[in-house]
């Protein structure tokens, strides 16, 4: 009997030390989805540092790349290429801000917070925006803000 509970100590003591997995998410690119034409989905996301976002051309004539001060110090701008899916590790906490370049102006829109949205949300709150994407940026920054202050 004391075998088996050193044993499941000693295993459950490995355990211990492993670092947690980063999580995988994927957002699609559409046409037509949930919230109207050309939209994200998720157009809002939630990870942890080190998680990595799948953006997904569910439908063709579209890509995801990072917004221009929309993003964190030091963080790593990212562009797909059309009718590709593209990958991205979040390791710098903060908002970024992302857009499909062809429907930019008709708010093909989105936002990943990693961690902390504090970091860098009043910064990336400045940023322009054409057309319907400058609404549809302000709501999905006044959820990064709710999500912050719901976080206390």
């Amino acid at each position: 009997m004391q075998n088996k509970i050193f044993v499941g100590a000693i295993v459950l003591g490995a355990l211990a030390g492993f670092p947690a997995q980063a999580a995988e998410f994927e957002v699609k690119m559409l046409n037509r989805g949930e919230a109207g034409m050309m939209v994200f989905e998720p157009a809002f996301l939630q990870v942890e540092k080190g998680d990595t976002v799948t953006f997904v051309p569910t439908d063709r004539s579209h890509n995801a790349e990072s917004i221009g001060g929309m993003a964190p110090e030091g963080a790593e701008p990212f562009k797909g290429k059309m009718n590709a899916p593209v990958a991205v590790t979040f390791e710098t906490e903060g908002v970024y801000g992302y857009k499909c370049l062809p429907h930019y102006a008709m708010g093909m829109v989105g936002v990943v917070v990693v961690g902390d949205p504090a970091v860098n949300l009043a910064e990336a709150a400045k940023a322009s925006h054409p057309g319907k994407a400058k609404a549809v940026m302000a709501e999905l920054l006044k959820q990064a803000e709710e999500e912050r202050v719901a976080a206390k």
